[in-house]
């Protein structure tokens, strides 16, 4: 049997209800000319909107210089962003891939290397990626489960909850992975208390503490890293969404502390490191200063304050730009509806509308947003 154009892809994904053709700032434009106001970001991925002009001329400038080398050579966008993401972090080396989920990959290959120790604990609910070992990490049982039996040695325990992460605790442990806030769990921030318990757990077995950033980090709290707003310093970070504005490009960070474990043949990537892909990331880089991170925490105070005053909203959590309203309905009904009167927005689980707009949002943008959203869950 031929395949058509609507059934040459898997089906891993919904039938999709519009498709998009161009981008501009916080806008998207759909095949028939309509414009939406963009609340997702792709999946918090396009920070500073879409076509910015700082990663849009680097990426071009480096098409027109150098696409490919491979990890067998140096090339110039690796090692300036390498230097840009270290002297944020303050000290660390970096590995270049493409995505998030082979950059925890890479984590739990660096964990396992440099203890010796095959245990990891992880977070009831947390998102790590759908590659086997990404997802074994992943505490969402629906996603696991059809994919058994995955790597063993993995705890679960609930997030915030002191004395379940201290129950897990076991001589085999290696790693700590949490997500600074649990982007796909229900927009769940982790609070200080237990975020310094887990680092005083790591230090305790001589395991390595990791913060998945994936969604969290490159500006999308309101602070480069979301680690930053903890009051700790993990071993491990890895980065990947905001991170080129759009272009494929994953990342893990070592701290200076723990580097040492990965020798040459460890790891690789055949993609990890694209010239183009790193130079963007450079511009956002760049881009991301004090001034937009600034606004990102105002815009966000300003996105929860008039969530919380909407029909049907239970609570609202987040940090930064990355906000998720509790209903008490489902809220796929609620994306959909927003989708038609012309905003994007995203869920977060069942019962939790997740807004992850670009940084660059305006205060005028975020309150038509929140105008849209009132017709809506008024209806």
């Amino acid at each position: 049997m031929s395949t058509t154009l609507a059934t040459a892809l898997l089906p891993t994904y919904p039938e999709p209800r519009v498709a998009f053709v161009e981008g501009d700032g916080v806008h998207l434009t759909d095949a028939v000319g309509r414009t939406y106001l963009d609340f997702a970001a792709g999946i918090a991925v396009v920070g500073l909107g879409h076509r910015h002009p700082a990663p849009l001329a680097a990426a071009h400038a480096q098409l027109d210089r150098l696409w490919h080398a491979s990890n067998l050579f140096g090339t110039e966008p690796a090692r300036a962003l390498a230097a840009a993401l270290s002297e944020r972090f303050g000290g660390a080396q970096a590995f270049f891939c493409n995505s998030g989920a082979e950059a925890n990959e890479a984590a739990l290959k660096y964990a396992r290397k440099a203890t010796g120790r095959p245990g990891v604990i992880a977070l009831e609910g947390g998102f790590h990626g759908r590659t086997a070992g990404a997802l074994s990490v992943t505490g969402q049982p629906a996603k696991r489960e059809p994919f058994g039996p995955l790597l063993g040695g993995v705890r679960f325990v609930r997030p915030n909850d002191v004395l379940s992460l201290h129950t897990a605790a076991s001589r085999d442990v290696g790693l700590i992975l949490l997500e600074p806030v649990l982007g796909e769990g229900g927009v769940l921030p982790l609070e200080p208390e237990f975020v310094a318990a887990a680092c005083a757990l790591a230090q305790a077995l001589g395991a390595l503490l990791a913060f998945d950033e994936v969604q969290t980090g490159v500006g999308r709290t309101g602070t480069f890293f979301a680690f930053e707003q903890a009051g700790v310093r993990p071993a491990l970070v890895t980065l990947a969404k905001g991170l080129a504005n759009g272009l494929p490009i994953g990342c893990l960070l070592v701290s200076d502390d723990a580097a040492g474990a990965f020798a040459p043949g460890d790891h690789g990537s055949t993609f990890g490191g694209n010239p183009v892909a790193c130079a963007a990331a450079a511009a956002v880089c760049d881009a991301i200063d004090d001034e937009l991170l600034s606004r990102v925490r105002k815009n966000g105070e300003r996105l929860r304050a008039g969530l919380a005053g909407l029909p049907h909203v239970v609570e609202v959590r987040g940090a930064g730009l990355l906000v998720g309203a509790e209903l008490d309905t489902e809220a796929q009904p609620i994306v959909d509806a927003a989708l038609d009167a012309g905003l994007v927005c995203l869920t977060s689980g069942a019962h939790v509308l997740r807004l992850a707009p670009p940084l660059v949002v305006t205060a005028a943008d975020v309150d038509r947003a929140l105008a849209i959203l009132t017709e809506v869950l008024n209806a």
